[in-house]
């Protein structure tokens, strides 16, 4: 009994584990890391990875799977880099439309039964065709309200640290804390008792995949804030991170098993893992690699202990 409840507990702080070994790795190898720009310079783009790995995890919550998630980052990025600058109100109105179209998506995957793979993987080229008219070429400008919140400097530690805890804390609470976000996990893990309780999967579904469009949102402005200017494939690669952010905070595709505090240290410790790997001077070909062993060993860590649990329990 002794030996499962240490392994739950390893196992829950596992994802924490990960980015401290990474973080104190990176401290050795650049002792001037440990400093206020050092720590904002390998943190920098760790907020729109965590905004998208919170979009990717509702998608996952009710076992389903967002491969659009990095061309609509990059939409979003293309139509803050000029339509949000220049016409504010056409910028609102198609970010708004944005989060609509992923509700619908929900509801088209719900009532017709279709795999979110296929329906999501054939919505990125959508989103990146829109992207490209927004913006064919990269450029635009970030507007000045944009860059100015995500250059704040805060006192003690960087904008970004504050800004992951601040929604790894309030998505906890609103997902793990309340009466419906137990009823939104409950779709994943048992969708037949949630709705002879009365409550309607359609409408868990399209709030879900509301959600990511909406925090999707998010990812796509931090993203341009913080380059200032956008492009239609600037965050393709947030498709990948996104569900490894998820999967290394502890979450699983089935079951409606997650976390929102794994996933945002998944994606800061997925964030730190390319600082890392560009001290080590490796080729950028090799550094997708490499961050995929790191995954895989976690993953595997993970699974040796829920094997342990299983056998003392």
């Amino acid at each position: 009994m002794t030996q499962a409840f240490v392994a739950r507990h390893i196992r829950i702080m596992l994802p924490t584990l990960a980015l401290t070994v990474l973080l104190l790795a990176v401290f050795y190898m650049q002792p001037r890391a440990m400093s206020y720009l050092g720590l904002n310079l390998l943190l920098n783009l760790a907020l729109p990875i965590a905004f998208a790995t919170i979009a990717q995890m509702f998608v996952i919550t009710v076992n389903e799977l967002d491969l659009s998630i990095g061309a609509y980052v990059g939409f979003v990025a293309c139509v803050g880099a000029t339509w949000l600058r220049d016409d504010p109100l056409l910028g609102v109105a198609a970010l708004a439309g944005g989060v609509l179209v992923y509700a619908a998506l929900g509801a088209l995957i719900h009532l017709r039964n279709l795999p979110s793979i296929v329906v999501t993987l054939g919505m990125s080229f959508v989103w990146l065709g829109l992207a490209i008219l927004v913006l064919p070429t990269p450029g635009g400008k970030a507007p000045d309200w944009l860059r100015a919140v995500m250059t704040w400097k805060t006192p003690l530690l960087p904008f970004t640290i504050y800004a992951s805890v601040a929604l790894a804390v309030i998505v906890h609470l609103g997902l793990m804390r309340s009466a419906y976000g137990a009823v939104l996990r409950g779709v994943g893990g048992n969708p037949r008792s949630v709705e002879r309780a009365g409550w309607s999967l359609l409408t868990a579904k399209m709030v879900m995949f509301g959600l990511a469009g909406l925090f999707g949102v998010f990812a796509g402005l931090a993203l341009v804030g913080l380059t200032t200017s956008g492009d239609a494939n600037i965050a393709l690669r947030y498709t990948l991170l996104s569900i490894a952010g998820v999967i290394l905070g502890g979450g699983e595709f089935t079951g409606g098993r997650i976390s929102p505090i794994g996933a945002v240290i998944g994606a800061m410790t997925l964030t730190l893992a390319a600082s890392f790997l560009s001290f080590l001077r490796l080729d950028p070909d090799w550094q997708i690699g490499a961050q995929g062993v790191i995954l895989i060993v976690v993953l595997a860590l993970r699974i040796l202990i829920n094997r342990t649990e299983a056998r003392a329990s």
